[in-house]
C-alpha cells in the first residue's frame, strides 16, 4: 500500500466540484491548508466561485480516457465525486465505465489513495437501480491498484442537497400532503458538515483506506418524522394522509410540480425512497472517534443559516449569457431554496455613476418607477402592523450598513459596486434586493438588479407568484429608470 507520510501534506484532487459535496469540499480543504486541484468537463462553470484562484483548475471528462493523465499526475489523494442522477437506459453502463476509466489512470500516475462519496442501503436486498449503481460504482474503483475509501452516507441534510430540498420543498409549500408508502421508511439523515468532515478526516487516517465507511446522523427517522421534524423548526403546521400506493411515477410527477426538481431526476430519487438507508455497523465510529453527528434538527437549523444576510451574495454565482449584447434578459429562477428574479441593463455610464444612482433611492427621491405602487405597498404594511415607508432615510444621497431605507435595511455596501437592502416589510419569508454595478471592456457599465424571495408555507409561494406580474413590471421599469438616471450623472461630471 502506497501511505502518505505525515510528514507531507497531501496534494488533493477533487472532482464533481460543480456538485453540491464537490464545491464544499474544495472549501474544506483549502481552509485547511491544502494544495487542490479541480477536475471538471467545462472550466468555464467554475465562473464566480469564491475559491478559483487558489486552486489549480485542469479540464478532463471520466468518459474520455486519455484527458484522465494530466488531471492526475502528481496527485497523493484523489476524490471522486461524480455519479448520474438523471435516468436513462444507459446511465448504469456509464458510471461503471467512468469509474474505471478514474481508477486506471491514478493507479498509472501513482496516486496513494482514491476517496469515494456513494450511497448507503443494504446490498443483500432489493436496492434501486440508482443506489446499486452507485455501489457498484465503488467496486468498479476498487478493481484498479489504488487503496479505496468508500463512505456511504443517505440523506444529507443541507440547504443545496437534492433530496433534502425535495423534503424542504414539499413541506414547506403543501400544508396538506397525500403520502405514499415510501414516507415510512426509515432513515439516517446526516449533516453536510458532519459529512465534509468524515470525507476531509480520511485523508489522515491510513486505516480508512480499503474500508467500506457507513455514515450516519445521530438518529433513525422515517421521511414522515423529517418533514414533520423541519415543520417544526420552521414553525408551520403541516398535515399527513397516507395512502396505500403512490407510484414512483405519479409521485415524480407530484414533485415535479411542486418543487423545482424535474420529474427525471425526482423519479430514480423516489424509486430509491423505498429502500431503509441506515448504518448497519460501527465502523466510522471507530476510525473516526472524534465526529460525533449531530441531531436531524441541528443539521436543518445550520441549513437554515444559509439564507442569513451573509449568504445571498456568495450564493449567487451562475453568470448570464445573452445572444443579444444590447439587450440582457430577465431570469426567474431557484438557487438554494430561494426564488430569484434577475435583470440586468447595460448603460453609457461610470460604476460610480450607476452606484450613485442606487444609493439614491428610497426617501424623498422615491423609487422611480410606479411610486404610488410603493407607496401603496407600504400603506399596507402599516396596516398589518409594519414599519411602512414612514422611516425614509437617513441622508439623501449616501447609504452605510444599518441604515434603514423606508421598509429596508442596507445589509452591505461595496463602493462604487454594490447596494444589498433586506427587507422588513411584513412578508411570508425573507426577501431580499440587490443591485451591482459591473464595468466592461468597450466602457459601458452593466447593471445587475436581483430580487432574492425565501418563501415560508403555502402563502409564501402564493405570495411570490401572485405578485410576480406586479414586481416584473416594477422591476423592469426601475432598472430601466436607474440606468437614464445614472447617464446623466455622468454627463454632469
Amino acid at each position: 500500500m502506497n501511505n502518505i507520510s505525515p510528514s507531507e501534506t497531501p496534494y488533493i484532487l477533487i472532482t464533481g466540484v460543480t456538485g453540491y459535496i464537490g464545491g464544499r469540499l474544495v472549501l474544506s480543504f483549502l481552509e485547511a491548508g491544502y494544495r487542490v486541484r479541480v477536475m471538471v468537463r467545462d472550466p468555464i462553470r467554475l465562473q464566480g466561485r469564491s475559491w478559483i484562484t487558489q486552486v489549480d483548475v485542469v479540464q478532463a471528462d471520466v468518459l474520455q480516457p486519455d484527458t484522465l493523465d494530466a488531471a492526475l499526475v502528481g496527485i497523493d489523494v484523489a476524490y471522486y465525486l461524480i455519479h448520474s442522477m438523471r435516468g436513462g437506459e444507459n446511465f448504469h453502463e456509464q458510471d461503471i465505465r467512468a469509474a474505471r476509466n478514474f481508477g486506471a489512470a491514478a493507479a498509472r500516475q501513482g496516486v496513494k489513495r482514491i476517496i469515494y462519496l456513494g450511497g448507503l442501503g443494504d446490498a443483500t436486498t432489493e436496492l434501486s437501480q440508482h443506489l446499486r449503481s452507485r455501489q457498484q460504482t465503488g467496486d468498479a474503483l476498487r478493481e484498479c491498484s489504488v487503496p479505496v475509501t468508500e463512505f456511504r452516507a443517505g440523506v444529507i441534510v443541507g440547504s443545496g442537497s437534492l433530496s433534502f430540498e425535495m423534503i424542504r420543498y414539499l413541506t414547506e409549500r403543501v400544508p396538506i400532503m397525500v403520502c405514499p408508502r415510501w414516507v415510512f421508511t426509515r432513515i439516517q439523515p446526516i449533516g453536510v458538515r458532519d459529512t465534509l468532515n468524515y470525507l476531509v478526516s480520511a485523508v489522515n487516517t491510513p486505516e480508512s483506506a480499503g474500508q467500506i465507511i457507513e455514515i450516519g446522523g445521530a438518529e433513525v427517522m422515517t421521511y414522515r418524522d423529517m418533514m414533520f421534524g423541519y415543520a417544526s423548526i420552521r414553525g408551520l403546521r403541516r398535515y399527513m394522509i397516507p395512502v396505500p400506493v403512490l407510484t414512483p411515477h405519479l409521485s415524480s410527477y407530484w414533485v415535479h410540480w411542486v418543487t423545482p426538481i424535474p420529474s427525471d431526476i425526482a423519479r430514480p430519487l423516489i424509486e430509491g425512497l423505498r429502500n431503509e438507508v441506515i448504518v448497519h455497523n460501527d465502523v466510522a465510529r471507530k476510525l473516526f472517534p472524534n465526529i460525533q453527528p449531530g441531531t436531524f434538527a441541528v443539521a436543518v437549523s445550520q441549513a437554515l443559516d444559509n439564507l442569513n444576510a451573509s449568504e445571498v451574495e456568495t450564493s449567487w454565482a451562475d453568470a448570464l449569457v445573452s445572444s443579444q449584447p444590447d439587450r440582457l434578459p430577465a431570469v426567474l429562477s431557484t438557487h438554494e431554496g430561494m426564488f430569484l428574479e434577475q435583470r440586468q441593463e447595460l448603460v453609457q455610464a461610470t460604476p460610480s455613476a450607476v452606484f450613485q444612482a442606487f444609493t439614491s433611492l428610497g426617501g424623498d427621491n422615491g423609487w422611480l418607477y410606479f411610486n404610488w405602487a410603493w407607496y401603496l405597498r407600504g400603506l399596507l404594511d402599516r396596516l398589518v402592523g409594519g414599519v411602512g415607508l414612514r422611516r425614509g432615510r437617513r441622508h439623501p444621497t449616501e447609504l452605510r450598513v444599518g441604515d434603514a431605507l423606508d421598509f429596508w435595511r442596507v445589509e452591505a455596501v461595496e463602493p462604487d459596486r454594490l447596494l444589498r437592502l433586506r427587507a422588513e416589510m411584513k412578508v411570508p419569508g425573507l426577501a431580499w434586493l440587490q443591485f451591482k454595478a459591473e464595468p466592461r471592456k468597450d466602457g459601458t457599465t452593466q447593471i445587475t438588479q436581483t430580487a432574492f424571495f425565501a418563501s415560508k408555507g403555502l402563502f409564501g409561494l402564493l405570495y411570490w407568484y401572485g405578485l410576480y406580474p406586479l414586481h416584473s413590471l416594477i422591476f423592469s421599469g426601475m432598472i430601466r429608470k436607474l440606468g437614464q438616471r445614472a447617464m446623466k450623472l455622468t454627463q454632469h461630471t
